[in-house]
């Protein structure tokens, strides 16, 4: 791969994993429809609620690309990416960390408590600055994360923070299949 090439994108999806609709994979089509490769961590078929076999997963997706990577992550992808990030990350060229939800405090019906949470590894969550640039993109009616606590995290994290407005979740139960600034904030990421 020359050094001008593309990236390879490397989509971290949250606890839900693969969704049709979602803007991920969404995003993930376009980008392969247009010549660009495009990797994608696969779901979990045992420990799915592991933060630990999620970041041996990132690991190895990563570590199988050839050349540089850019991350796009959302929800639980985040948090994934970065404790992952507190190991090598030498061929990331950035990170584009979308909607991160708040593990320090409980979360909506039907997510995992924070005990659950802290029993299958995920908090603390890092707060250390990421070893890469990276973007947070953040929602002002995340019902997983308020405003104010992702921008802590973006801050924490040393990323540039993208305040989106009223996105919900940016998921399809908010009204979120195609995402179009995804494009746009994936270019921004790769060109620094």
């Amino acid at each position: 791969m020359s050094p001008t090439a593309d990236p390879v994108v490397v989509i971290v999806p949250g606890l839900r994993d693969h969704v049709a609709d979602h803007w991920q994979t969404l995003l993930a089509e376009r980008l392969a429809e247009s010549g660009r490769t495009v990797r994608i961590v696969p779901p979990l078929t045992e420990d799915t609620l592991s933060r630990e076999a999620r970041v041996a997963v990132l690991d190895k997706v990563v570590s199988g690309a050839e050349g540089p990577v850019v991350l796009v992550a959302h929800s639980a992808g985040v948090i994934t990416t970065v404790h992952w990030a507190q190991g090598s990350t030498a061929q990331v060229r950035g990170a584009l960390l979308v909607t991160p939800p708040d593990f320090g405090t409980p979360l909506p019906e039907g997510y995992p408590t924070p005990e659950v949470l802290g029993e299958n590894g995920w908090t603390p969550v890092p707060r250390t600055p990421l070893p890469f640039p990276a973007v947070v993109a953040a929602s002002s009616n995340d019902p997983l994360g308020t405003a104010e606590r992702v921008a802590a995290l973006a801050g924490d994290w040393g990323a540039a923070l993208v305040e989106l407005g009223e996105v919900g979740h940016l998921n399809p139960a908010s009204g979120y299949g195609p995402w179009p600034r995804a494009e746009e904030l994936l270019r921004e990421v790769e060109t620094g």
